[in-house]
């Protein structure tokens, strides 16, 4: 019997990079297939080909046992297949209903848009897969996983018979991811083909009925959940042996670093994000936010750096009034920040390497002598940390941009951590990058914690929160509902998942 999809030999070359080198990957109706793989190991190239967004080079697709090179989406679209994009594609003014037939809207005799007969045909088609949500609720005004679900069922509207999830669980919760879970799975028990993309190892594991493993474009082998491990599908991903579960001794707090009292913050849109927070974090120990994006961590964090304004409430650095200070002001005073966009606020692409080292100190000795930058003192300082942090570059002359993300992301966290440090704020640390960076940076991270600074990690990756954090303090709706024990928390991940969801959970 021939499988829903054949890849076979797929190759697909950018100018200096070979996306996928001979590819062989096949779907059968019925399974999920998960597809690992580092950064810029082939997966978005495979995916792109597979939805008509890009063109192989050589190589055959076969659909269904036929030749299948789909022109644009739309041909993939009609020859049964959907993807479910990890930034969703959907418009928020308008409904659910209005979102799933976008396209392909029903007509009342053949002119006129039928909404309500779009209605009824989302409503049923909600209930048939499990996928519950109101057809008349606009989609800006739903929570992420009810969002999701909006997708699936615009692509299930369509007839997909091939579904493509793209990191699915990034903004979901732990109740949501389960839920997430239990439809993929009911679709593959109606005789749906599901690609299940995704850098979370236990979910992988959870869920797949085979596993394809990419690294440097090429296929390195197929498993299933019953004859791997997460250590194993690291070393796959990888090509090395990577510790998955930080080492780190327990923590030894000392004084109060930061003190945050009834902190109130506005979003860009005037309304109150963060509403009253009261938090402390001491020298010595990693407090970890746990908490669904969208629920203030981004206006806390620009708020306790200074690129957002405080509205009311005092933030308080070892007893120092810092409230509403300048980010150079906070930096002088011992604050780090390792922002959760690194191009939005980490790095200046267009400047060399060596320059982005420097940004929060070009202006200190040894950098400036009389109103004068020292570029050799600046090269010889970048040197160090190029080989310090392991970030790997032409030279310390190349620009930002050239760099890969995970390359990025560690100049950001090198120039952060190589200076006086009270404070760290780690915004996202390892977002967009790869297990073996992530690895490095973590082990950066509890460093700076065992050297005696105060740690506040932001992470919507629960898995970093639990293995890093010697605390977890629950966001939800701009608002902390409970400070566990990070080995209470790891203890009892059902409860912690009810708290992010708002839930109150008994003790």
């Amino acid at each position: 019997m021939n499988p829903l999809l054949a890849v076979r030999g797929l190759t697909k070359r950018y100018p200096g990079v070979l996306a996928n080198d001979g590819i062989d990957f096949s779907l059968r109706a019925g399974e999920v297939h998960a597809l690992l793989g580092e950064n810029g190991a082939g997966k978005s190239t495979l995916m792109h080909v597979l939805y008509g967004l890009t063109t192989p080079d050589a190589g055959e697709v076969l659909l269904r046992g036929k030749p299948f090179r789909p022109a644009g989406p739309g041909e993939a679209i009609a020859g049964g297949i959907g993807m479910v994009h990890q930034h969703f594609m959907l418009v928020p003014t308008l409904t659910v209903a209005e979102n799933v037939i976008l396209g392909q809207e029903p007509l009342r005799n053949g002119v006129a848009l039928d909404l309500a007969a779009a209605a009824e045909l989302v409503r049923r088609l909600s209930e048939a897969h499990g996928l519950a949500v109101s057809p008349s609720a606009r989609v800006g005004e739903l929570p992420v996983g009810m969002q999701q679900r909006v997708e699936i069922l615009r692509a299930l509207y369509r007839r997909a018979e091939l579904l493509i999830l793209d990191e699915p669980t990034a903004v979901l919760a732990p109740p949501e991811a389960e839920q997430l879970f239990r439809v993929m799975r009911g679709l593959a028990a109606e005789g749906r083909g599901l690609i299940f993309i995704t850098h979370k190892l236990r979910e992988v594991l959870a869920v797949a009925d085979r596993i394809t493993v990419l690294r440097h474009g090429r296929v390195v082998g197929t498993t299933t959940p019953a004859e791997s491990d997460e250590a194993t599908l690291a070393e796959m991903m990888v090509g090395r042996s990577v510790l998955l579960q930080v080492e780190k001794t327990p923590a030894r707090p000392g004084r109060t670093v930061l003190h945050v009292a009834d902190m109130r913050v506005r979003d860009d849109r005037g309304a109150v994000s963060v509403d009253g927070i009261d938090l402390e974090v001491r020298a010595g120990e990693i407090i970890g936010l746990a908490g669904v994006e969208g629920n203030g961590q981004t206006e806390l964090v620009e708020a306790l750096t200074g690129l957002r304004k405080v509205e009311s409430g005092r933030v308080l650095l070892r007893g120092r009034e810092v409230t509403n200070a300048s980010p150079r002001e906070l930096a002088g005073a011992g604050v780090s920040h390792v922002p959760e966009d690194r191009h939005k606020h980490g790095l200046v692409l267009a400047h060399p390497l060596a320059d982005n080292l420097v940004l929060s100190r070009y202006h200190e000795r040894p950098f400036a002598h009389a109103l004068q930058i020292v570029f050799s003192a600046i090269r010889r300082f970048a040197a160090r940390l190029v080989g310090d942090f392991d970030i790997r570059a032409r030279s310390v002359e190349a620009l930002a941009a050239t760099l890969s993300g995970g390359n990025q992301q560690k100049a950001v966290v090198a120039r952060e951590l190589s200076r006086p440090l009270e404070l760290l704020v780690a915004a996202q640390p390892t977002r967009g990058v790869d297990i073996g960076s992530t690895e490095f940076i973590h082990r950066k991270i509890v460093e700076a914690r065992d050297g005696g600074a105060a740690v506040l990690l932001i992470s919507a990756e629960l898995d970093e929160v639990l293995s890093l954090a010697d605390r977890v303090a629950v966001l939800y709706r701009g608002r902390i509902v409970e400070t566990l024990d990070a080995e209470a928390a790891r203890n009892d991940r059902a409860r912690l998942g009810l708290l992010m969801g708002g839930a109150t959970a008994p003790n």
